[in-house]
């Protein structure tokens, strides 16, 4: 396991630094922030000054050594609009992300597992097809639309939820709900081909034929083999969950860290963005690693392949 645990850490530091140097250049491209802090009649030595105090008076390959040299003593910089640490504001908002992506991926897994488990179950019956058509569509509809359609049915039409906020259980439906669908059609899918392959083993033959209860065969011996896989791609899911967070927390006005990389952008924030970004990466790649050890600790012949 600790063999495995190293091999994964040392393979995210070259991405991870194609992810800082990435966001760093990229971000300038947006433009030059005193257009957006200083007046329209600012003077040229204004200008300076305000480049001199933010260090943006130096050439670019010179600023990223020094960001570098900052990250290394985790300085995020400070923020251009708040004037307060870039850290302390991602630290702020990336709770709020975390619940969100946690309670849709917790939601998602116990929905498919119970839905894919029953369609599994009986093949080709009407259950099954039910749950493959559904699983399929949800699979398949971009969270931008839900996220949209969402408010427009039970926000403006309706008027049972509301567009924005986090204060009461209500603000949480429209935003779990958007992010739910997708991962909930792509799980339900895998756990239903896993658990049809793993109803047909012989162990699961030997289990019934010992008297054990269909549940117990279901859930107790079917369901633990199917899990593997079922687990690696509710990982990959879950880092996709940060993607989406992006647009369904800036069209729900959740204060996460997909909000705030938005509004850094806006406001040509970079110390904010490239703290927000890095720490997303961050625990992307931890998140990878946790799923990885998971994974080995579900299968032997993961763990017997990385001690090889």
């Amino acid at each position: 396991m600790l063999t495995l645990l190293r091999r994964r850490a040392v393979s995210s530091v070259v991405p991870l630094l194609f992810v800082v140097l990435g966001v760093f250049f990229l971000a300038r491209l947006t433009g030059d922030p005193a257009n957006l802090y200083l007046p329209l009649s600012a003077t040229p030595e204004m200008r300076a000054e305000f480049a001199a105090r933010n260090g943006l008076d130096d050439p670019l390959i010179n600023q990223f050594g020094d960001y570098l040299a900052q990250v290394a003593h985790l300085d995020f910089g400070e923020s251009l609009r708040t004037a307060q640490p870039a850290g302390e504001a991602v630290l702020r908002a990336f709770p709020a992300t975390l619940q969100l992506a946690g309670w849709t991926m917790l939601l998602a897994l116990a929905g498919a597992v119970v839905i894919g488990s029953l369609a599994a179950y009986r093949p080709n019956s009407v259950t099954d097809r039910i749950a493959t058509f559904l699983s399929s569509t949800a699979a398949s509809v971009p969270d931008f639309w839900i996220a949209i359609m969402g408010v427009l049915v039970f926000a403006v039409t309706l008027g049972w939820l509301p567009t924005s906020g986090t204060s009461g259980a209500a603000a949480w439906v429209l935003p779990v709900a958007t992010l739910l669908i997708r991962p909930f059609g792509v799980l339900v899918q895998v756990v239903r081909g896993a658990m049809v392959s793993a109803l047909s083993a012989p162990y699961v033959k030997v289990a019934r034929g010992k008297g054990a209860s269909e549940i117990r065969v279901v859930f107790g011996h079917a369901l633990r083999n199917a899990a593997a896989p079922a687990l690696t791609v509710a990982g990959d899911l879950a880092v996709g969950l940060v993607n989406g967070a992006v647009v369904v927390e800036t069209i729900f006005g959740w204060p996460g860290i997909g909000k705030l990389m938005i509004d850094s952008v806006l406001q040509r924030d970079f110390a904010v963005l490239q703290a927000a970004v890095l720490v997303t990466a961050l625990a992307i790649f931890a998140l990878n690693i946790l799923v990885d050890l998971c994974h080995a600790l579900l299968d032997p012949r993961v763990r017997q392949r990385a001690a090889a």
